[in-house]
């Protein structure tokens, strides 16, 4: 399958002869990207923002997922986990959905703008996760510390930084930078777009950046 990034939250998967996924998609005067120009059967929705919800952006939907739930469309396998209001400081969270797609056992978590780590309850309940997108410039979304975090529990097998500060970006966020470095990295090249199968995803967690894609 093949994963690309438009910019702060939006991916689209796509695999020959599966539905194709659109994640968070923006709207281009709140995020400062590109404005997209889209297709795919499915969009989903983390939590409701103009930076994260603008649907009509995308074309050809058949179904917008916007809450947790179990869904199998088009062959892909889908699992929204909702994220919020755990224990009084929670109460008041915006509501996040993380989405985990299976595509023919290739696991892909998004985690939208997942701000805590998430209790044992909620990883165990995302299962093997092969490809983790993961927001790591703070904002709405995790800092790189708690980011660093999330990963060393979810253990992916490939990292994709997602929702940082980018010279496109109108959205004050922190750098990549940060990331990289409590992962222990100095720089990692950027690249178009991933294409992963089961048996190319490494033992070992690898931080691979996507380069922003115009649609």
């Amino acid at each position: 399958m093949e994963i690309v990034w438009y910019g702060h939250s939006c991916f689209r998967l796509t695999e020959r002869s599966m539905a194709t996924v659109v994640t968070d998609p923006f709207d281009h005067s709140a995020t400062g990207y590109e404005a997209l120009k889209l297709k795919a059967d499915i969009v989903t929705v983390s939590h409701e923002a103009p930076g994260h919800s603008y649907v009509s952006v995308v074309k050809g939907k058949k179904h917008t997922l916007t809450g947790p739930g179990e869904y199998e469309i088009g062959g892909v396998f889908i699992t929204g986990v909702q994220t919020n209001g755990h224990g009084k400081k929670g109460a008041d969270e915006p509501l996040n959905t993380l989405y985990v797609f299976d595509y023919e056992g290739v696991t892909v978590a998004h985690l939208g703008d997942l701000r805590r780590v998430p209790s044992q309850t909620e990883i165990e309940a995302l299962g093997t996760v092969h490809v983790a997108l993961v927001p790591v410039g703070g904002g709405g979304g995790l800092n790189a510390a708690k980011a660093a975090e999330v990963v060393s529990l979810i253990e992916p097998g490939i990292v994709i930084p997602m929702h940082y500060q980018t010279p496109e970006s109108q959205i004050k966020l922190a750098p990549l930078s940060k990331f990289l470095k409590e992962m222990g990295l100095t720089n990692v090249e950027a690249q178009d777009s991933l294409k992963v199968t089961r048996s190319s995803v490494p033992e070992e967690s690898k931080v691979v950046v996507l380069k922003y894609a115009r649609s």
